[in-house]
């Protein structure tokens, strides 16, 4: 290797490992400080929060890649063309081609490495990270309690809040607890102002009281006949305090926070596993749609509507088929019929539900697989706009690279996040959404390097205001004349 080479490389390699590792550490932390309140203060060994931090490493560690290198790039040419280095390397008669092929290679072998580790590592620590987070919030249920939402984690209890507050977050406020533990399937629903949790040290159980609330409890068993439901159907009272105690003994094993039970995640497979289970997925969805069409199909009593398939048996209802019937049957048979539209109407929309959800799924399986490739590449595109871009910016250091670079991958990652949801929607394919950003930005940094190459800025004032003053000189002319 020529010491040219060596020189460029080094410069590079540098700010590229500075870059690199500042770029994980603020990222780790971003995604610390999001699940802080799951995580600190509440019990978990030290261990298993940093065993929590070193799996999120390996999962950001393909976006800290791209970052780094976008932002040594900038660095690395700023500083050569900010201390004169590019001007004696161009008046020694090599171009900016010659300059950055030696880095050129080294991005594609980053890029290769970036997808190995993306089809390898990347599954893997998902896969560790999302089980551990999970059996995180099961040890202390406390945890797993979110506001504003039903919390279904605890067996046998639906519980909703709109707040939890205090020191150590077990003070809830405008509680709903459906208590589905009743035996005939029957249901007591409670409410309450406020709630306090608190769990003993070693304990089984935990203990919620409830303050200034209701309940109301079922006693319709199936056995009864119909005249004993109707003589004590159900029971409502009002209570100061009121005490439930939770079984959370399965919350509290020590062992429970190695339990991988969540294995079916998107970013949880390889490649080559994505595309395996694309197919079986979508062999499923295909078959689900024309279960729901047949079903639908005998539901309507289209066999009976339908003599051919473009033509009705008799598009006219006949008006006089209710004057068979007496006006207290009329009603009935009219309450009938708008019944029975909406509950077709209504079993219409859970369908429709159903499919964009099924649908979404299959996007995501279909968009994972093409964004591993294409996000493999963002390294190559992220260089061909850094690299021309510091060259022409002419400054090196932290400052002005620094934003440009953050600016730049913010674009990036909007315009990825943009094509993901586009995808989910269907709105656009999986293949066109995983390659959107690659698609816009990429003719960006073919632009950039061919004006870096004729030593040209990013764009020239002086050209554009002479365009400016051709096109007045146009109008002045004509009033003129």
């Amino acid at each position: 290797m020529k010491i040219f080479d060596k020189y460029i490389l080094k410069s590079f390699l540098q700010p590229l490992l500075a870059t690199f590792f500042v770029v994980l550490f603020v990222l780790v932390m971003q995604a610390l400080w999001l699940a802080f309140d799951e995580i600190a203060g509440k019990g978990i060994d030290i261990f298993f929060i940093l065993k929590f931090l070193g799996y999120l490493a390996l999962i950001l560690t393909p976006t800290a890649l791209p970052i780094g290198i976008l932002l040594s790039s900038i660095m690395a040419l700023g500083n050569l063309s900010e201390n004169y280095e590019f001007a004696a390397i161009k008046s020694a008669g090599i171009s900016l081609k010659r300059v950055i092929r030696p880095l050129v290679i080294l991005t594609l072998f980053l890029s290769a490495l970036n997808f190995i580790f993306l089809n390898n590592v990347y599954p893997w620590a998902t896969l560790k990270q999302k089980n551990l987070y999970l059996n995180m919030k099961k040890k202390k249920p406390a945890l797993a309690l979110v506001p504003g939402a039903f919390n279904t984690e605890i067996p046998g209890f639906n519980i909703k809040f709109s707040e939890k507050y205090g020191e150590e977050e077990n003070l809830l406020k405008n509680v709903q607890i459906a208590d589905l533990t009743l035996s005939q399937g029957k249901v007591k629903i409670i409410t309450a102002e406020k709630g306090e949790i608190s769990t003993e040290e070693g304990s089984k159980y935990m203990m919620l009281t409830l303050k200034n609330g209701n309940y109301y409890e079922e006693h319709v068993k199936k056995s009864m006949t119909r005249n004993e439901r109707f003589k004590m159907p159900a029971s409502a009272a009002t209570f100061e305090t009121y005490v439930i105690n939770i079984d959370i003994s399965s919350f509290s094993d020590d062992d429970s926070l190695d339990k991988e039970d969540l294995t079916r995640h998107h970013g949880m497979f390889s490649v080559k596993q994505l595309d395996s289970v694309s197919k079986v997925e979508k062999t499923n969805y295909d078959k689900y749609i024309n279960e729901r069409a047949e079903n639908l199909y005998t539901i309507v009593r289209a066999k009976k509507l339908y003599k051919y398939p473009d033509s009705l048996i008799k598009k006219d209802l006949e008006p006089e088929i209710l004057d068979n019937f007496t006006l207290n049957n009329k009603i009935i048979v009219v309450s009938e019929s708008v019944q029975n539209i909406k509950r077709t109407i209504d079993r219409n929309n859970n369908n429709k539900r159903l499919f964009k959800d099924k649908r979404k799924l299959l996007n995501l399986y279909d968009y994972e697989f093409s964004y591993r490739i294409s996000f493999s590449l963002a390294c190559m595109v992220l260089f061909f706009i850094g690299a021309p871009l510091g060259s022409i910016i002419r400054k090196g250091g932290f400052g002005l690279p620094m934003i440009m670079a953050i600016t730049i991958f913010v674009i990036y990652f909007f315009i990825s996040q943009l094509g993901k949801n586009l995808s989910e929607e269907s709105a656009i394919s999986t293949l066109l959404g995983s390659w959107l950003s690659t698609i816009i930005l990429l003719p960006f940094g073919i632009l950039l390097t061919r004006r870096a190459t004729s030593g040209m800025g990013i764009f020239n004032i002086d050209s554009i205001l002479d365009k400016i003053k051709k096109f007045l000189n146009r109008f002045t002319k004509k009033s003129i004349n």
